[in-house]
């Protein structure tokens, strides 16, 4: 359900440029492809993606399942919305990656006029192995009047 009809929907392009300059930019996240139910992301991995045990930091995976999800919120924000941020979230971590590239897809649970609830599923892409399992809610903000 796109609550987002007044808005057009970002593209994957323009969510890009967007976080260039800032951690997603900063750690390689590129989004893939944005609609109103769906993102789609990857993040090569890379050494300064690791935790000093050789494995690929849990904080690496929670950034890329946050982003996605975030910016399926921000393709998403309700008429007379000016932002969002999250609230919690929650990360199950099944498996790990020292190379390749990771995937992520994040879909809509919940699409409200005060929270969203979104779920990011995050893959190796080489092995198709799931690294994670990320579930957050966000609260919509809106400007005080």
């Amino acid at each position: 359900m796109n609550t987002n009809s007044a808005r057009r929907t970002p593209t994957a392009d323009e969510l890009n440029q967007r976080g260039a300059e800032n951690l997603p930019g900063y750690l390689g996240i590129v989004i893939k492809h944005v609609d109103t139910s769906e993102v789609r992301s990857e993040l090569p991995v890379r050494k300064a993606l690791m935790a000093p045990n050789g494995f690929l930091h849990a904080g690496s995976v929670v950034t890329l399942a946050d982003t996605s999800a975030g910016y399926g919120c921000v393709a998403n924000l309700p008429e007379g919305a000016t932002g969002f941020t999250t609230i919690e979230l929650k990360s199950n971590h099944l498996g790990t990656a020292r190379d390749g590239t990771i995937e992520c897809t994040a879909t809509a649970v919940h699409l409200g006029k005060t929270t969203q609830v979104w779920d990011s599923v995050v893959r190796h892409r080489e092995t198709g192995k799931t690294i994670a399992l990320f579930r957050c809610t966000q609260m919509v903000l809106y400007a005080k009047g």
